[in-house]
């Protein structure tokens, strides 16, 4: 009758000695196990974001106050002009970076990469991308030629207005209200410049009109090229950067040597007629912007770039009063109207978070009910 308790004491027991002996093989947890394994990998640090911000706001400053830099004084109409050909700075950054991407290609992949740039597929797409960016660059001269630097990158900010039409028409999102109305703002910030701040017009003092227009088709054509850019990049993300610069610089090189010949000036005067030390600074800028606009604009995200290229204009204007090459002198008006652009483009950039929790509380409200 006592058989079954005996039994199940015995194996309470044993349990109970085995769960002792047990006890005292495990190791007790610390916290200072795991102490060798290395954190996994979350992108470049706070100061590496913040060095290559701060290179990027450079490149967009040094860009359009070197290309400013580099004109000519008529010395009968007072106006600036470029005394090179506007195209053969162009032509040779193509020139540079097809030598350059191309040896990267060779050395760091040999023949079988190098072999890659011909691939018709990929070929085919950023030689068609090229060819766009190639009239961006045109019309980049064009507008500078008649804009001054800081006028210039004031007026890139329209992009934030193009993009969201774009976006409206090609993808059906649409702005609220709010940011609709800071676009607005940045857009008036403009007109507010170009009116009262830009002594870069013409001999009437008056707005540019061919240079504004000028400037916003450049703009239209890049926000083109960024969005099938971005696509094409990602589809053949197998290819390296510079395997990738090839592809875009050669239909590149081949729109900026026809339109070269057509601009009556570049061939007919000779090649570096008018060159000078300025113009080699010219030369290198657009080679810097170019390799840095591929590697750096993969790591910094769309609003520290944002915020980055509408910095620019004050480093710009600093520039300009500064720098004894420019006439500009300090004027409270012109200072005011460049910092409102900024503030009004950092508002816009900032209203996107703002605008996705919103989102976010009326779907969950909406759920709620």
């Amino acid at each position: 009758r006592f058989g079954p308790f005996f039994v199940s004491g015995f194996a309470l027991s044993r349990f109970f000695v085995f769960g002792i002996m047990t006890s005292s093989l495990i190791q007790k947890y610390t916290g200072k196990e795991f102490r060798d394994l290395k954190p996994a990998a979350s992108g470049p640090s706070a100061a590496t974001k913040i060095g290559l911000f701060v290179f990027f706001v450079f490149t967009r400053a040094v860009h359009p106050t070197i290309i400013d830099a580099s004109k000519s004084i008529n010395e009968e109409t007072g106006k600036k002009y470029f005394a090179y050909g506007q195209m053969t700075v162009v032509l040779g950054e193509t020139v540079v970076t097809l030598v350059i991407a191309s040896l990267m290609a060779l050395v760091l992949g040999g023949m079988s990469e190098w072999r890659m740039i011909w691939k018709p597929g990929p070929m085919k797409v950023f030689s068609l991308i090229g060819f766009v960016y190639a009239l961006g660059d045109y019309l980049e001269m064009a507008s500078m030629g008649s804009l001054g630097g800081a006028a210039y990158q004031i007026l890139l900010q329209s992009k934030l207005v193009i993009t969201a039409l774009m976006m409206w028409g090609i993808k059906g999102i649409k702005q609220t209200t709010l940011q609709w109305n800071i676009l607005v703002l940045v857009m008036l910030s403009m007109c507010v410049y170009m009116i009262g701040g830009s002594k870069s017009g013409g001999s009437d003092g008056g707005i540019p009109i061919m240079g504004v227009f000028n400037v916003l088709l450049k703009v239209t054509v890049s926000c083109f090229c960024a969005v099938l850019s971005d696509k094409y990049m990602k589809d053949y993300k197998d290819e390296p950067i510079y395997v990738q610069l090839v592809q875009f610089k050669c239909a590149w090189f081949a729109t900026i040597l026809a339109i070269s010949f057509m601009d009556g000036k570049t061939w007919q005067n000779g090649f570096f007629s008018g060159w000078n030390g300025v113009t080699v600074g010219v030369l290198t800028s657009f080679t810097v912007k170019g390799w840095s606009t591929m590697y750096l604009l993969a790591i910094l995200d769309s609003v520290l770039k944002n915020i980055g290229e509408a910095s620019a204009v004050l480093v710009i204007y600093a520039a300009q009063v500064i720098l004894p090459s420019f006439d500009d002198k300090f004027e409270i008006p012109t200072f005011l109207s460049v910092m409102v652009v900024i503030l009004s483009v950092t508002a816009y950039v900032g209203s996107k978070s703002v605008v996705e929790k919103a989102s976010k509380y009326d779907a969950m409200h909406q759920q709620g009910k």
